[in-house]
């Protein structure tokens, strides 16, 4: 049986390998994942800023990451999507068809989501991060950047990247303008009008 992705209404079914492992995701899973995850600050409004903050950061970077890669090589964007998937699959990930493309994308999310949680716990209690919207998104970009880079990717599955200079800055450069810039303004814009 080949590997399979179904999307139905508003469940999304990833068969990624069968009979090994099989996720089945719908949107109120997502949410119920967000407003857990959000618990130690029990707002409905919050995770709904984080849900908002965390999908535009996420397709913001997803979305510069792909239109890169196809200038760059001029080959389908699918393939940045089974970069991510092969994180946990690794090399099985770059024949894995739709289903790994799929499955990179869900991770994808999942990481960008991850990340502005963190950051939404951090802000209100670094002073820093409240001062500047600009400086905020360098930092926290470059925080990513440093974290994803020298840190995840190693620990992961995926094929180790050799360190070049102008890729290393063209990709903090983007972290900081998807991920850093979005969850600020979201940040400011919450935080600012809490009563």
């Amino acid at each position: 049986m080949k590997p399979v992705c179904r999307k139905a209404g508003s469940d999304f079914k990833i068969r990624v390998l069968p009979k090994i492992c099989s996720y089945s995701i719908t949107t109120d899973v997502i949410e119920k994942i967000l407003y857990t995850m959000a618990a130690a600050q029990p707002s409905k409004k919050l995770a709904g800023v984080i849900l908002k903050a965390g999908l535009v950061a996420g397709t913001l970077d997803i979305t510069i990451a792909c239109f890169q890669y196809y200038l760059k090589t001029g080959k389908s964007p699918g393939n940045v999507f089974r970069f991510i998937a092969s994180g946990i699959f690794g090399k099985a990930a770059f024949t894995g068809g739709m289903a790994m493309a799929a499955a990179g994308l869900l991770l994808h999310y999942i990481i960008a989501f991850t990340w502005t949680i963190i950051f939404f716990k951090l802000y209100p209690g670094i002073a820093l991060l409240r001062k500047n919207i600009i400086l905020t998104a360098v930092l926290y970009g470059a925080f990513v950047w440093l974290i994803m880079n020298r840190v995840v990717l190693p620990l992961s599955a995926a094929p180790p990247q050799p360190f070049i200079i102008k890729q290393a800055a063209i990709a903090m450069l983007i972290l900081i303008c998807a991920i850093g810039l979005p969850l600020s303004i979201f940040a400011k814009s919450h935080y600012s009008n809490r009563p």
